[in-house]
């Protein structure tokens, strides 16, 4: 079990990733399109950001096995909803309606493809290192 917590810690760097991702939009390219464009480009970014992190983080820092990556991936994602909801929330202070529109895949919203890649990335990485 101690093992885990060294991968609870590496996910903090996911969310420094998230928070100058989500700079970077507000500050460089979200002035030249539609905040929809911006949403999708920074969804986008951040999947590739966070396959780069997540690549070299899982090379120096391997999972056990398979089970443990997937493991892994599934703690990342419980970390990382209960981060956007709870800290964007009560400390932010966006409304939950704004924090469920980001779900809404109809709308052309697509944060849910990054909550995918975090959950599966550890598992996808462990499989293309052995």
């Amino acid at each position: 079990m101690a093992t885990i917590w060294k991968y609870v810690l590496a996910w903090v760097p996911l969310v420094i990733i998230a928070i100058a991702n989500g700079a970077f939009r507000e500050g460089v390219y979200g002035k030249y399109m539609s905040e929809l464009r911006a949403h999708q480009l920074s969804t986008v970014l951040g999947v590739l950001l966070f396959g780069l992190y997540i690549w070299a983080l899982l090379r120096y820092l391997a999972p056990a096995s398979a089970k443990q990556a997937i493991s892994i991936g599934l703690i990342w994602l419980g970390l990382t909803v209960a981060f956007e909801f709870l800290f964007m929330h009560y400390v932010a202070g966006r409304s939950w309606d704004v924090l469920w529109h980001d779900y809404n895949i109809l709308a052309g919203r697509i944060w849910v493809v990054v909550l995918i890649w975090v959950a599966v990335a550890p598992y996808v990485f462990y499989r293309l290192q052995k």
